[in-house]
């Protein structure tokens, strides 16, 4: 029964760890930066009902 225990409270541990890691991680979704882009213009690749920045 203690090691039944021992392994919920690990995978409980090991499933919070892992939600604050992913809040933490900094990773987000940006939008491109045609401008920075070779090659490419920005009013050329533009398409219409789209907010471009």
């Amino acid at each position: 029964m203690i090691l039944i225990i021992v392994l919920l409270a690990i995978a409980l541990w090991a499933a919070v760890a892992t939600v604050v890691e992913l809040r933490r991680d900094g990773y987000r979704r940006t939008p491109t930066e045609w401008s920075r882009l070779a090659g490419r213009d920005v009013h050329q690749q533009a398409e219409s009902g789209h907010g471009y920045r």
